[in-house]
């Protein structure tokens, strides 16, 4: 719980009824426009207005609550002027209490001067001290966010003219609230997006991997038990080398989710792993983008990012190469990215160097997922080709992450 001095050095202090609110209101008005625009924190904001409330409506306290999560109840996130047993008493109150419950089922301003806040709260500080209530609900698009209280020492009533000042804050206020809700939620899905990511990455390499030296593992087992030394030998070379792809995918793994994609764009972000390729290896990179403006969905990006850094990878560590092409067009109404390198080629049997087999799975994967597909074109001593086709425009559809 938040308390907060005046926003606003300009709103007079004398009662609305003179008219001398008007041009402070104006001024009010403009200042929380301007803070919409940038103030990250919603609830100070709400905060540093309550005092601007409370002044144009001369009111004597007041008291700004959000709805909280589950839709139940209403938080107290600002109070100023209040006693403080009943800041205490009314850190969450019930949705439907009293006058803030009547206000949010109206969708309108209310007011009240009879004791039901002081029913519900048992405090002598309604009907006592505090003669009347009023709740100005902050409302965006037909849904209530949160609701303004203004407590005051007389039987006065808020203005029609003030009212509908503060319907109008009310509505901005709202839309801030709602915005930051959209805020959360989009943070959410994206980390949600990032562990099944996680997840997907596992999958789609270790586990596959450790799959294979089980399977590897027992018929080791078989072959030792009928004393087959040529099998034995066999099947232990096949288990030594998926240790390695394994170890090597996990370190892979690691370097991936220190070295996320840039949140740019893809672009960007593939000149990264072209100059940390370049760096690395030794090698060059001629890149060619013929497309006047990829249009692609996020989790596209993401899969074509991490199919073009697999293939690099696959270049640096197997195929010797010195110079890579790196291309992007668009044929026939799909996307064409074309990787090529004058390294030594695919080997017949490429499960034994270090995992390229299970890595050429991984794109292929990470290509259906955008509705795409990987060919892959190599003669020995001539190099090889990786290229990555999926739709373009309306013709794509959407993957998972």
């Amino acid at each position: 719980m938040k308390h907060h001095k005046a926003s606003l050095n300009t709103v007079s202090k004398r009662t609305p009824a003179d008219g001398a609110y008007k041009i402070p209101a104006l001024s009010a008005l403009s200042e929380m426009t301007a803070s919409l625009s940038s103030d990250n924190d919603v609830e100070d904001l709400l905060s540093r207005f309550l005092s601007t409330m409370i002044r144009l409506a001369g009111a004597d306290a007041g008291a700004v609550r959000v709805i909280t999560a589950d839709g139940s109840h209403l938080r107290l996130v600002g109070a100023l002027g209040l006693p403080p047993e009943v800041v205490e008493k009314e850190q969450y109150v019930a949705l439907g209490c009293g006058i803030c419950g009547k206000a949010t089922r109206e969708h309108s301003i209310e007011s009240s001067s009879d004791e039901i806040c002081r029913e519900n709260t048992a405090l002598g500080y309604f009907g006592d001290r505090c003669k009347n209530v009023v709740a100005v609900p902050l409302r965006h698009k037909g849904k209530v966010m949160g609701v303004y209280n203004l407590f005051m020492a007389s039987g006065r009533k808020v203005p029609e003219d003030v009212s509908l000042l503060f319907s109008s804050i009310s509505e901005h206020l709202g839309m801030a609230l709602e915005n930051a809700r959209l805020t959360r939620e989009n943070m959410r899905i994206t980390l949600m997006n990032e562990r099944q990511m996680l997840a997907n990455e596992i999958h789609d390499s270790l586990a596959q991997t450790l799959a294979y030296m089980k399977m590897r593992v027992a018929m080791l087992r078989e072959a030792l038990n009928a004393d087959d030394q040529t099998l034995s030998t066999k099947y232990l070379n096949d288990v030594d080398d998926a240790v390695e792809s394994a170890y090597s995918g996990l370190r892979e793994l690691i370097g991936q989710f220190r070295y996320r994609m840039d949140p740019r764009g893809l672009l960007p972000a593939l000149e990264d792993i072209m100059r940390s390729f370049c760096d690395t290896s030794g090698g060059t990179i001629d890149f060619t983008n013929c497309t006047q403006d990829m249009n692609l969905t996020p989790d596209q990006e993401v899969q074509v990012f991490h199919i073009v850094q697999e293939a690099l990878a696959n270049i640096s560590k197997h195929a010797h190469a010195r110079h890579v092409k790196l291309i992007m067009e668009v044929q026939d109404g799909r996307y064409v990215i074309t990787i090529d390198d004058d390294g030594i080629g695919l080997p017949t049997d490429n499960r034994r160097p270090g995992g390229l087999h299970f890595g050429m799975n991984i794109m292929r994967e990470r290509a259906q997922r955008i509705g795409g597909e990987i060919t892959i074109a190599s003669r020995i001593g001539e190099g090889t080709r990786v290229r990555l086709m999926f739709p373009a425009g309306n013709g794509r559809r959407e993957g998972r992450a």
